[in-house]
């Protein structure tokens, strides 16, 4: 197994860092990881991290039911309801954000859930998804191949809209990546990303057993902050900041199960997930995780 270290900040560039949190991977490895925090910008991220190459044993869980639409257990039934009720707020601030229905990326669509209902919508959609299951279940889902290949083969300035859920944290080249997905976009067109955020209610919490670290498949940990800074470096403009509450309860059901090896039921999950919510409410929208909304100045 290869690990890379990363010398220089994603987003600000500087090399001076502080050891944030070490974090078990209970998902699949057992293995600890450490998050490290940018003393320049503050932004957290893995390090060391299994390199791109080493990853992919990361993610060989029947349970990772982003990758898995049939993953069993209480825990992905509740996701995949979860999912239901979502996908339908989705696309509809889809269509408000790129009112005239053009094309779109989903970038990392995993099995294609998003993807089906847009087109749906009447969306010409295009996917992308490196997971070799998961890609196979997206393109039997939307009816049409979803590619693993080089972004460079996607015309330029030609997609109104480009989302990424949960996907951004994921990404090793984070730059590159960005770079090249803001290339694929008309000059009008909307950049659409959630990632969890590390300074809501639930993560100061739960702590290191806060599900959504997911170390080490997140590589990243995202603040509004840092999110902003990421953006404006790309110059950038972030337009709207919107919630994901439903996140809340989700990742303290898993959150809890980390904590105690069994969770302590769904009154403390309710209990957890509402706290969040209302401390997000009080506090400069600090939910669990946040959809950020930006496209070119």
């Amino acid at each position: 197994m290869l690990y890379e270290r990363l010398e220089k900040c994603p987003v600000c560039g500087k090399s001076s860092f502080r050891n944030k949190l070490v974090v078990e991977d209970k998902s699949v490895s057992q293995e600890s990881f450490a998050i490290v925090q940018c003393e320049a910008c503050t932004f957290q991220f893995t390090n060391p991290r299994p390199d791109a190459q080493g990853i992919g044993r990361y993610y060989e869980s029947e349970a990772y039911v982003s990758h898995n639409s049939t993953a069993a257990g209480v825990i992905n039934q509740v996701y995949r309801l979860a999912r239901m009720f979502t996908m339908r707020r989705k696309v509809s601030l889809l269509n408000h954000l790129a009112p005239r229905r053009g094309k779109l990326l989903d970038y990392g669509c995993g099995t294609g859930h998003f993807l089906a209902a847009a087109k749906r919508k009447g969306w010409q959609v295009a996917g992308y998804e490196p997971n070799a299951r998961a890609r196979e279940e997206a393109t039997r889902r939307v009816g049409q191949p979803v590619g693993s290949e080089s972004l460079s083969s996607l015309e330029a300035g030609s997609f109104d809209a480009i989302t990424l859920w949960h996907v951004l944290e994921h990404v090793h080249t984070l730059n590159e990546t960005l770079h090249q997905l803001i290339g694929l976009l008309k000059p009008d067109g909307v950049l659409i990303i959630a990632v969890p955020n590390v300074e809501s209610f639930d993560a100061q919490h739960y702590k290191q057993d806060w599900a959504a670290y997911d170390v080490p498949r997140h590589l990243y940990h995202f603040s509004p902050k840092t999110m902003a800074l990421l953006l404006k470096k790309h110059k950038l403009q972030l337009r709207q900041t919107l919630p994901m509450p439903l996140d809340a309860y989700y990742v303290s059901m898993l959150s809890e199960k980390h904590q105690s090896g069994k969770g302590k039921g769904m009154l403390s999950v309710l209990r957890t997930g509402y706290a969040s919510n209302q401390y997000a409410a009080d506090n400069e929208n600090q939910y669990s995780s946040l959809i950020y909304v930006a496209g070119r100045r």
